[in-house]
Protein backbone atom coordinates (compact mmCIF):
# COMPACT_ATOMS: atom_id res chain seq x y z
CA UNK A 1 0.00 0.00 0.00
CA UNK A 2 1.01 3.39 -0.87
CA UNK A 3 2.45 5.77 1.77
CA UNK A 4 -0.07 8.68 2.90
CA UNK A 5 2.35 11.59 4.39
CA UNK A 6 1.75 14.96 2.14
CA UNK A 7 -1.27 15.61 -0.59
CA UNK A 8 -1.27 18.70 -2.31
CA UNK A 9 -4.25 19.15 -4.82
CA UNK A 10 -7.84 20.57 -6.01
CA UNK A 11 -10.86 19.24 -3.59
CA UNK A 12 -14.35 18.93 -5.40
CA UNK A 13 -17.10 19.33 -3.45
CA UNK A 14 -20.08 16.71 -3.59
CA UNK A 15 -22.38 18.29 -0.79
CA UNK A 16 -25.28 15.91 -0.66
CA UNK A 17 -25.69 13.49 2.31
CA UNK A 18 -25.91 10.01 2.44
CA UNK A 19 -23.76 9.67 -0.43
CA UNK A 20 -23.79 5.42 -0.77
CA UNK A 21 -21.75 3.17 -2.00
CA UNK A 22 -23.47 2.24 -4.95
CA UNK A 23 -23.39 6.33 -5.80
CA UNK A 24 -19.78 5.57 -5.84
CA UNK A 25 -19.33 2.75 -7.92
CA UNK A 26 -22.53 1.25 -8.77
CA UNK A 27 -23.62 -2.47 -8.40
CA UNK A 28 -23.01 -3.47 -12.31
CA UNK A 29 -18.97 -2.72 -12.10
CA UNK A 30 -18.27 -5.07 -9.10
CA UNK A 31 -17.22 -8.32 -11.19
CA UNK A 32 -13.87 -7.21 -10.74
CA UNK A 33 -11.74 -8.10 -8.05
CA UNK A 34 -8.65 -5.85 -9.60
CA UNK A 35 -8.53 -2.29 -8.13
CA UNK A 36 -7.36 -0.76 -10.99
CA UNK A 37 -9.82 0.24 -14.04
CA UNK A 38 -12.88 1.27 -11.95
CA UNK A 39 -11.98 5.12 -11.28
CA UNK A 40 -13.46 5.34 -14.87
CA UNK A 41 -16.92 4.66 -13.75
CA UNK A 42 -16.80 6.15 -10.32
CA UNK A 43 -19.87 8.13 -9.78
CA UNK A 44 -21.14 6.53 -12.74
CA UNK A 45 -24.77 7.85 -12.83
CA UNK A 46 -24.18 11.37 -12.05
CA UNK A 47 -21.15 11.23 -14.15
CA UNK A 48 -22.62 10.36 -17.17
CA UNK A 49 -26.16 10.78 -19.18
CA UNK A 50 -25.66 7.58 -21.38
CA UNK A 51 -22.92 5.11 -22.07
CA UNK A 52 -19.77 7.31 -20.74
CA UNK A 53 -21.48 10.36 -22.05
CA UNK A 54 -20.27 13.11 -20.23
CA UNK A 55 -22.99 15.21 -17.93
CA UNK A 56 -21.25 18.39 -18.24
CA UNK A 57 -22.93 19.56 -14.81
CA UNK A 58 -21.10 17.20 -12.68
CA UNK A 59 -18.49 19.00 -10.56
CA UNK A 60 -15.73 16.32 -11.52
CA UNK A 61 -16.34 17.02 -15.37
CA UNK A 62 -15.92 20.16 -14.39
CA UNK A 63 -12.24 21.84 -15.24
CA UNK A 64 -10.26 22.27 -13.13
CA UNK A 65 -12.05 19.48 -10.48
CA UNK A 66 -12.17 16.76 -13.04
CA UNK A 67 -8.09 16.60 -11.69
CA UNK A 68 -9.16 16.61 -8.47
CA UNK A 69 -7.33 14.74 -5.61
CA UNK A 70 -9.57 15.75 -2.42
CA UNK A 71 -13.84 14.99 -2.32
CA UNK A 72 -15.64 17.50 0.42
CA UNK A 73 -18.65 15.55 1.24
CA UNK A 74 -21.96 15.45 2.76
CA UNK A 75 -22.55 13.78 6.23
CA UNK A 76 -22.53 10.18 6.42
CA UNK A 77 -20.37 9.35 3.17
CA UNK A 78 -20.04 6.25 2.38
CA UNK A 79 -23.25 4.66 3.58
CA UNK A 80 -25.07 1.56 2.21
CA UNK A 81 -23.52 -1.86 1.14
CA UNK A 82 -20.03 -2.28 2.03
CA UNK A 83 -18.05 -2.72 -1.17
CA UNK A 84 -14.37 -2.26 -0.90
CA UNK A 85 -14.65 -1.59 -4.49
CA UNK A 86 -15.62 1.63 -3.43
CA UNK A 87 -12.41 3.17 -2.19
CA UNK A 88 -10.49 1.59 -4.83
CA UNK A 89 -12.87 3.45 -7.63
CA UNK A 90 -11.85 7.18 -5.69
CA UNK A 91 -8.12 5.54 -5.53
CA UNK A 92 -8.44 4.80 -8.74
CA UNK A 93 -9.94 8.00 -9.98
CA UNK A 94 -7.01 10.37 -8.19
CA UNK A 95 -9.21 10.59 -5.13
CA UNK A 96 -6.62 10.54 -2.41
CA UNK A 97 -8.72 12.17 0.67
CA UNK A 98 -12.45 12.60 1.59
CA UNK A 99 -13.31 15.64 3.82
CA UNK A 100 -16.24 14.81 5.59
CA UNK A 101 -18.41 15.45 8.69
CA UNK A 102 -18.96 11.33 9.39
CA UNK A 103 -18.85 8.43 7.73
CA UNK A 104 -20.23 4.93 7.67
CA UNK A 105 -18.27 2.58 9.80
CA UNK A 106 -17.77 0.25 7.06
CA UNK A 107 -16.47 2.62 4.35
CA UNK A 108 -13.98 4.17 7.01
CA UNK A 109 -12.27 0.95 7.59
CA UNK A 110 -11.97 0.19 4.07
CA UNK A 111 -10.51 3.33 3.27
CA UNK A 112 -7.53 3.23 6.11
CA UNK A 113 -7.08 -0.38 4.34
CA UNK A 114 -6.83 0.54 1.04
CA UNK A 115 -4.66 3.98 1.53
CA UNK A 116 -7.18 6.43 1.28
CA UNK A 117 -7.73 9.16 3.85
CA UNK A 118 -10.87 10.15 5.57
CA UNK A 119 -11.24 13.21 7.63
CA UNK A 120 -13.73 14.23 9.90
CA UNK A 121 -14.42 18.09 10.23
CA UNK A 122 -16.72 19.92 12.38
CA UNK A 123 -19.58 21.69 9.93
CA UNK A 124 -18.27 25.28 10.43
CA UNK A 125 -15.12 23.95 8.90
CA UNK A 126 -16.46 22.08 6.13
CA UNK A 127 -18.01 25.15 5.46
CA UNK A 128 -14.81 27.30 4.69
CA UNK A 129 -13.26 24.79 2.91
CA UNK A 130 -16.43 24.68 0.58
CA UNK A 131 -15.59 28.17 -0.11
CA UNK A 132 -11.97 27.91 -1.23
CA UNK A 133 -12.70 24.52 -3.04
CA UNK A 134 -15.30 26.34 -5.23
CA UNK A 135 -12.57 28.87 -5.77
CA UNK A 136 -10.40 26.95 -7.33
CA UNK A 137 -7.71 27.25 -4.29
CA UNK A 138 -5.13 24.57 -4.02
CA UNK A 139 -4.96 22.19 -0.74
CA UNK A 140 -2.39 20.83 1.42
CA UNK A 141 -2.81 18.21 3.60
CA UNK A 142 -0.27 17.33 6.06
CA UNK A 143 -1.00 13.73 7.58
CA UNK A 144 1.98 13.82 10.00
CA UNK A 145 0.78 17.55 11.22
CA UNK A 146 -3.04 17.02 11.18
CA UNK A 147 -3.49 19.84 9.17
CA UNK A 148 -5.21 21.24 6.20
CA UNK A 149 -3.52 24.18 4.77
CA UNK A 150 -5.21 26.44 2.17
CA UNK A 151 -3.67 29.91 1.46
CA UNK A 152 -3.54 31.80 4.98
CA UNK A 153 -6.47 29.09 6.36
CA UNK A 154 -5.08 26.37 8.38
CA UNK A 155 -7.47 24.14 10.14
CA UNK A 156 -6.38 20.98 12.55
CA UNK A 157 -7.64 17.83 12.04
CA UNK A 158 -7.30 14.59 14.74
CA UNK A 159 -6.52 11.01 13.42
CA UNK A 160 -6.52 7.73 15.49
CA UNK A 161 -2.77 7.20 16.29
CA UNK A 162 -3.35 3.54 14.83
CA UNK A 163 -4.73 4.70 11.92
CA UNK A 164 -2.16 7.35 11.24
CA UNK A 165 0.68 5.20 11.69
CA UNK A 166 -0.73 2.79 9.14
CA UNK A 167 -1.62 5.32 6.30
CA UNK A 168 2.29 7.27 6.75
CA UNK A 169 3.72 4.03 6.50
CA UNK A 170 1.59 2.12 4.05
CA UNK A 171 0.90 -0.74 5.97
CA UNK A 172 -2.16 -3.07 4.66
CA UNK A 173 -3.44 -5.79 6.71
CA UNK A 174 -0.62 -8.44 5.28
CA UNK A 175 2.10 -5.93 6.11
CA UNK A 176 0.66 -5.52 9.80
CA UNK A 177 -0.02 -9.32 10.32
CA UNK A 178 4.02 -9.74 9.00
CA UNK A 179 5.43 -7.49 11.26
CA UNK A 180 4.45 -9.92 14.27
CA UNK A 181 6.36 -12.84 12.30
CA UNK A 182 8.67 -13.23 15.11
CA UNK A 183 6.02 -13.88 17.64
CA UNK A 184 4.01 -16.08 14.83
CA UNK A 185 7.11 -18.38 14.29
CA UNK A 186 7.53 -18.80 17.89
CA UNK A 187 4.22 -19.85 18.51
CA UNK A 188 4.51 -22.56 15.28
CA UNK A 189 7.38 -23.61 17.04
CA UNK A 190 5.83 -24.16 20.41
CA UNK A 191 5.76 -28.39 20.53
CA UNK A 192 3.42 -28.01 23.69
CA UNK A 193 0.75 -25.35 21.37
CA UNK A 194 -1.41 -28.78 21.29
CA UNK A 195 -0.97 -30.01 24.87
CA UNK A 196 -1.63 -27.21 26.78
CA UNK A 197 -5.40 -28.40 28.49
CA UNK A 198 -5.23 -29.47 32.07
CA UNK A 199 -7.01 -32.79 32.99
CA UNK A 200 -8.76 -32.78 36.21
CA UNK A 201 -8.68 -36.36 37.83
Amino acid sequence: MRKFTILEGLAAVLADINIDTDAIIPKQFLKTIERVGLGKSLFYDQRYELEYKENPEFILNKDPWRNAKIIIAGDNFGCGSSREHAPWALLDFGIECIISTSFADIFYNNSIKNGLLPIILKKNDINVLTDLAFKKEMFTINLKEELISVRDTNISFNIDKIVKNRLINGYDDIELTLKNQNLIKRYERNKNKFFDWKYIE
